[in-house]
């Protein structure tokens, strides 16, 4: 293992110059090349003291405090960020006056304590001028420098001066370490510092300055608006019995649901909205120049656009669990709202009766009309029973049974006669005149009995028979029955359905009265500005995580 030696350096005076009389002219040292060329020299090489200065030199050591303001001196300058060429041009004007710096820095040091500006225009110029004239008598510049020493002095080069990144050899290592850590930390809390400032602008132009404009709104500038609260609610007349079978077991709520439903609709329609303006001008009140511009409706505005006014100032809503129906009309004045109520309320319970109506007249018409298709059925078949009297005997079954006893009666007749014939028959000697006689007898008795009989079944004169007319009109007289039957099922289902109907009236209670308030319901200038302030919150917060997933996503 070996290790860099170490000797010490002294400084070798030389002698002056024959033209520097004076005794207090310097003595010009020779300079090391490498030294002049480092961007700063080495702390054990201390720099050359003047004459008269009392400085003392032992082994290398100097004692003296000018010697120590001088290193200050040398570092505030080196600090200034001199590049080369103007270090090389203050050594080149050092030598010109007669100067024996130790480095480029110390020359700058020595002309400024003599009041010389290295760097001013004028000095710089002369100093080209004496370059000049030395180059033109070179003979000259040599003999001079002949009488001081053998060589001329011959300037060193020096490098461009990069920014001093070497640490100061006067911190220790806990302090400069501690010193590292204070800049990190100033630094992380500057850009802090800036973040949070571009944070706060951006906020303040995004979130709070409009937030503040919608607040500004709500409490200078937005109309105040009057509500109006009302409830009502329809009932049946029994009591809910429109659920046929489970009517008496539903609710009267349940019941009349429906209706309730399709008056609320009906309160919430374009219909509504135009039977209002008709009626007491609703487009006309939401007109008036004193409303504000958002709240405004224009004269010639269109009938959507009156209807998107008339849903957000008539609210509406159904309980189901009670049946009630809640309504709320709000306007820039408190009595119109009253009377917007009043018309809505009255506009509700005709459209309740219409219904209820509707639903009587649907329950009756068809046993009506089953009832008259009743009477035309027993009409008709009363119609053909007296046509089909009319054509025949008025009472069939009583000829009939007339025929009946003449047959009968004649078979009697017939069978005494043969039995007297068959007496006179068995003699042996009968008497031929009563034989005769009595056969006459039976064949006029049998004749009379085919006849009768012919009467009963055969068509006389191109016309029916006795027994079909009598079918006819017995078939006849059962359509009658049943026509009549007919009749009183149609009628008493009519007597039913009337009952019922009745059952189905609805009718409107209003269980609060519309009253005109005092106070301003709307706008709710804090909890608007809230939500205003929420909303604008979300939206910033939306686009800075989309902004900041886009961002992560292209430097990815």
């Amino acid at each position: 293992m070996t290790t860099k030696p170490k000797a010490r350096k002294f400084r070798i005076r030389r002698n002056p110059a024959p033209q520097q009389a004076d005794a207090t002219a310097p003595f010009v040292a020779p300079v090391d090349t490498a030294a002049a060329q480092s961007p700063a020299p080495q702390t054990d090489t201390p720099p050359t003291p003047q004459a008269g200065a009392g400085a003392e030199i032992h082994h290398g050591q100097v004692t003296s405090a000018r010697e120590m303001n001088s290193a200050q001196t040398i570092d505030e300058i080196r600090k200034e960020g001199l590049t080369g060429r103007q270090l090389r041009m203050a050594r080149r004007m050092a030598q010109k006056h007669g100067l024996a710096p130790t480095s480029d820095f110390d020359a700058v040091r020595l002309l400024r304590v003599r009041g010389i500006d290295p760097f001013q225009r004028a000095n710089i110029l002369e100093l080209v001028a004496t370059d000049g004239r030395a180059q033109a008598n070179p003979g000259d510049a040599v003999a001079e420098g002949a009488a001081g020493s053998d060589h001329r002095v011959q300037l060193p080069q020096t490098m461009p001066m990069a920014r001093q990144t070497l640490p100061s050899t006067d911190l220790s290592p806990a302090d400069r370490r501690a010193e590292e850590i204070m800049a990190i930390q100033r630094d992380i809390s500057r850009r802090r510092r800036r973040k949070l400032m571009l944070l706060m602008s951006r906020l303040m132009a995004f979130v709070m300055l409009p937030t503040i404009v919608v607040g500004y709104y709500f409490y200078a500038i937005a109309t105040p608006m009057y509500s109006t609260k009302s409830a009502f609610l329809i009932l049946s007349a029994d009591g809910g019995g429109s659920g046929g079978r489970l009517g008496g077991l539903l609710p009267s709520q349940f019941a009349t649901g429906q209706d309730a439903i399709a008056t609320q609709e009906y309160l919430q329609s374009k219909d509504a909205m135009l039977r209002l303006d008709a009626d007491v001008g609703f487009r006309a009140h939401f007109s008036q120049p004193w409303i504000d511009a958002l709240q405004r409706l224009e004269p010639d505005a269109s009938n959507e656009s009156a209807y998107s006014l008339y849903k957000k100032y008539v609210k509406l809503g159904y309980d189901p669990t009670e049946g009630v129906i809640r309504m709320e009309v709000s306007t820039a004045d408190p009595a119109v709202s009253a009377e917007f109520s009043e018309h809505l309320i009255a506009y509700a319970e005709e459209r309740v009766d219409e219904l209820s109506q509707e639903k009587r007249q649907d329950a009756v018409k068809t046993a009506i009309e089953s009832l008259d298709q009743a009477k035309a059925d027993r009409r008709s078949a009363q119609q053909m029973l007296v046509s089909l009297q009319e054509g025949s005997i008025l009472d069939p079954e009583g000829e009939i049974a007339g025929i009946r006893s003449l047959i009968s009666t004649v078979e009697l007749q017939l069978q005494e006669k043969q039995l007297a014939l068959n007496v006179q028959l068995n003699n042996a000697r009968p008497n031929r005149a009563k034989v005769e006689a009595l056969e006459s007898e039976i064949e006029i008795l049998q004749s009379e009995l085919a006849r009768q009989k012919a009467r009963l079944t055969q068509a006389t004169d191109g016309g029916s028979s006795l027994a079909s007319k009598t079918a006819a009109i017995q078939m006849a007289q059962a359509d009658l029955a049943t026509a009549d039957l007919v009749l009183q099922s149609a009628l008493e289902a009519k007597r039913q359905s009337e009952i019922e109907a009745n059952k189905q009236v609805r009718y409107l209670t209003v269980s609060v009265r519309p009253l005109p308030s005092q106070d301003a319901s709307y706008p709710r200038a804090f909890e608007n500005t809230i939500l205003a302030f929420l909303i604008f919150s979300g939206i910033y917060l939306m686009i800075s995580l989309t902004a900041s997933v886009l961002r992560e996503q292209v430097s990815s």
